[in-house]
Formats: C-alpha cells, sequence, structure tokens
C-alpha cells in the first residue's frame, strides 16, 4: 500500500510539474511602495522580489528597488537571468556592457544568487561600457550576460525590476 501511494504521488507530480499556469498573478501597487518604503527606511530588507511566478517554462520575478546616492553599489553581471527596469522616480547613470573591474563570483549559497538574482559575478566597476542616464519612465532590458552598474545616482533612483529565469534558478514566491 505505501509503495502504491507513493508511486500515486510520483504520477501526479510529474503531470502537474510542466503545466501551464492558469491564472494570472497580480502585484499592486501598494505592494510595490510598501516594498520601496522599507528599502527607503533602510529597514534591511533583504531581497526587492515581491513575487516569483511559473510563466509556463521559465519564472519571472517581480521587485522594486531604491537606492539612495549614498548607496553602496557595485557592479553586476547575472549569468543566467535577464532583467528589465522600469524607472519610476528619480535619475541615475547606468553603465553597460565593457569589462568589469575587480569581479569575483558570487558564492552558490548567498543569498542573492539562492534568491534574487541566480548565479553572477560583482565587481567594483565597469570599464569601457556605454553609460546612459535614466530617469522616471525610462525601460531598461539587461540580457543575461551583460556587465551593469549605477555609475552616479541623481540623489535616489527607484525602479521595478522584472527578472526573466529561464532555468528556473529562483524559488517560488
Amino acid at each position: 500500500m505505501r509503495a502504491m501511494l507513493s508511486l500515486l504521488a510520483l504520477l501526479v507530480s510529474a503531470s502537474t510539474a510542466d503545466q501551464p499556469p492558469t491564472l494570472a498573478t497580480y502585484v499592486t501597487s501598494e505592494d510595490i511602495q510598501t516594498k520601496v518604503k522599507q528599502k527607503q527606511q533602510g529597514l534591511g530588507v533583504p531581497e526587492p522580489n515581491l513575487r516569483v511566478v511559473d510563466a509556463g517554462g521559465y519564472n519571472i520575478t517581480v521587485g522594486a528597488i531604491y537606492r539612495g546616492k549614498d548607496s553602496p553599489d557595485h557592479s553586476a553581471v547575472h549569468f543566467k537571468v535577464s532583467e528589465v527596469y522600469y524607472v519610476t522616480g528619480g535619475a541615475a547613470t547606468l553603465v553597460s556592457g565593457g569589462t568589469m573591474v575587480n569581479a569575483k563570483t558570487r558564492s552558490s549559497d548567498a543569498e542573492n544568487v539562492r534568491l534574487e538574482n541566480g548565479p553572477g559575478a560583482s565587481g567594483t566597476a565597469i570599464q569601457g561600457g556605454e553609460s546612459r542616464r535614466i530617469k522616471v519612465g525610462d525601460v531598461v532590458i539587461i540580457p543575461a550576460g551583460v556587465p551593469h552598474w549605477f555609475s552616479d545616482i541623481d540623489g535616489s533612483i527607484t525602479y521595478v525590476v522584472f527578472r526573466v529565469d529561464p532555468e528556473r534558478l529562483l524559488p517560488l514566491k
């Protein structure tokens, strides 16, 4: 009987593992504003992702990020996860492409690797990249493997980040 129940559980989980989603996922303006306020107040919110959802073959995350002028910042590259930024407040200079300075691969057990944006590396700057000023209303698409860095923040910048996770590295939330 125990073997039969185990087999049944395995078959049910296998049959639903790759089923397409049947409902939409909603992230409200209030959800986003709450996350931004927590970041502004320095409440140590561990990661910006509000939701990580199965989009039918890949995961998509939705998060909210606030960076003040004096926020500790570093250059980053995400090896497997692409990002899309939609700027909702402030302005900054974003550098993308080029070569990361002092790049160090992030540990696979680091919180940001496990919960936020998957495997990647951090550095202190970028050499030879393209600098662009971004502001409210702008959208930036950063493909996986492209280094990026805020070299200057004009007061602060707030943005909604969408992450495309084709290998489903990030846990559903």
